[in-house]
């Protein structure tokens, strides 16, 4: 059976089972239930790749802020920072003025990660955008827009 045989799951009667079903089908042919690369096949985790994201737009970043923007728990971060700055990819220093508040900030190895990614990221969305037809593309963006909303209203 082919890739594209499993991506798109039957509908059902239920529409919180066809909802449920498309989200798995969309986490799977995105691959992002592959743990140790992007979906763009890049041998960074997405986790690791969202926090560059981040901080390559708004570093130095509190740690604290991070995990706010990432939505992970604080010992989730603290293991991801530890992750980052151990591939040489990140610095962490005290804030000078609250010395409570640790600040991190991408080393010149983590701007290139960053930049690499970032780049990988966009040709992927360009390739997938392509495949769209152009008819469709507004409403794929307004239904991601309209899920994205439930979902932060339903946390």
């Amino acid at each position: 059976m082919s890739a594209a045989a499993y991506s798109q799951p039957p509908p059902t009667a239920d529409p919180t089972d066809d909802l449920q079903e498309q989200m798995i089908a969309l986490v799977r042919a995105f691959g992002l239930h592959q743990g140790d690369q992007t979906p763009c096949g890049t041998p960074v985790s997405v986790a690791e790749a969202h926090a560059l994201l981040e901080l390559s737009r708004h570093e130095p970043m509190a740690q604290r802020d991070l995990a706010a923007w990432l939505r992970l728990e604080k010992s989730t971060v603290s293991r991801l920072v530890a992750q980052l700055e151990q591939r040489g990819w990140l610095g962490r220093a005290r804030d000078n003025s609250d010395r409570r508040v640790l600040l991190l900030s991408l080393t010149a190895d983590g701007r290139r990660i960053a930049g690499e990614l970032a780049a990988a990221r966009r040709a992927r969305f360009a390739r997938l955008l392509a495949a769209i037809p152009a008819a469709q593309r507004d409403a794929v963006t307004l239904a991601l827009t309209t899920l994205v909303e439930a979902i932060d209203a339903s946390v």
